[in-house]
């Protein structure tokens, strides 16, 4: 007797879990309901929700573009200068990619009066540049530095406006740019990050040049802007 009772609270409790669970399970999908999940109404409705998600990550590198200008215009500063931090990046910097473990050097050109000189070191013992030269896409025109044009032997490297058709003076290095504004993606490397190593990478970062074609012989002195203290 005794065993029939137990199986019939055993049946019991089971019949109630299983009806709890069909409940839960109700529940969860009238929840899943309420979401805000995007369904389109039909395929023209799909592509216009693709070409907008497909818009947005293409203008993502301009958009990244103008909000480095809109800062330095922020810190009182201007196009044909340059940025840097003083400091190594943390989580809180908002610029696309940047690495925890480089000095940036980042020059912001505009070539809308003319060619742009970008003047670059030599390698100096452990110090060099690594990066690009962009432009306004974010688009790589040319790497610069051990890895690229100069090959670690310096130079200077002209930044050319769109559709610049007049010859290159001897001795630069010319960089046609799709954009009359853009920036070079500068990294003056560390060895062991300690604060005389990050003192000798921003020293030598300030070795980096940018003035206008037209001021060539007589170069204005470059404006560094630091983004750590600014």
């Amino acid at each position: 007797m005794k065993k029939q009772i137990l199986s019939l609270v055993l049946v019991s409790c089971l019949a109630a879990c299983t009806q709890s669970t069909k409940k839960n399970e109700t529940a969860i999908v009238a929840d899943t309901s309420q979401t805000t999940t995007f369904k389109p109404v039909d395929f023209e409705e799909q592509l216009i929700y693709n070409r907008a998600v497909e818009a947005v990550i293409w203008g993502m590198p301009a958009v990244n573009s103008e909000l480095m200008h809109e800062s330095l215009l922020k810190v009182k500063g201007d196009y044909n200068q340059i940025i840097y931090w003083s400091g190594l990046i943390n989580s809180k910097n908002q610029t696309l990619t940047p690495n925890p473990d480089v000095i940036y050097i980042n020059p912001l050109y505009d070539t809308r009066e003319g060619p742009v000189v970008l003047e670059i070191p030599a390698v100096d013992g452990v110090s060099s540049l690594t990066g690009s030269l962009d432009d306004g896409w974010q688009t790589a025109i040319e790497d610069i530095g051990p890895a690229g044009v100069d090959k670690g032997k310096g130079g200077k490297y002209l930044i050319l406006p769109p559709n610049y058709k007049d010859a290159v003076p001897f001795g630069y290095i010319p960089m046609p740019s799709s954009t009359y504004t853009g920036f070079a993606i500068l990294r003056s490397n560390l060895t062991d990050g300690s604060s005389n190593d990050i003192k000798r990478a921003i020293e030598y970062g300030k070795k980096v040049k940018i003035y206008p074609l037209s001021q060539a012989d007589n170069p204005p002195q470059t404006t560094f802007v630091d983004f750590v203290s600014s």
